[in-house]
């Protein structure tokens, strides 16, 4: 039973999270040769302060984004 687990920010919509949702099923059934309801896909969202990269937060981050062109 392949277990899938995805990490996105927040903001996608129920379309696109079922769109991925069915894409990755597929991709599976198809690479690995098993029956689509044997997969699993576990989806976490997490908000722009609780993610980082190099020590900064994606909220900071688009913060100085916005700040450097002038938003």
């Amino acid at each position: 039973m392949p277990i899938i687990e995805m990490h996105l920010m927040t903001g996608r919509s129920v379309e696109q999270k079922r769109a991925v949702a069915a894409a990755i099923t597929e991709a599976v059934c198809t690479t690995l040769g098993v029956k689509a309801e044997t997969v699993r896909i576990l989806v976490t969202e997490h908000g722009s302060e609780d993610f980082s990269v190099a020590g900064m937060t994606a909220g900071l981050r688009t913060e100085r984004q916005q700040e450097s062109e002038g938003i």
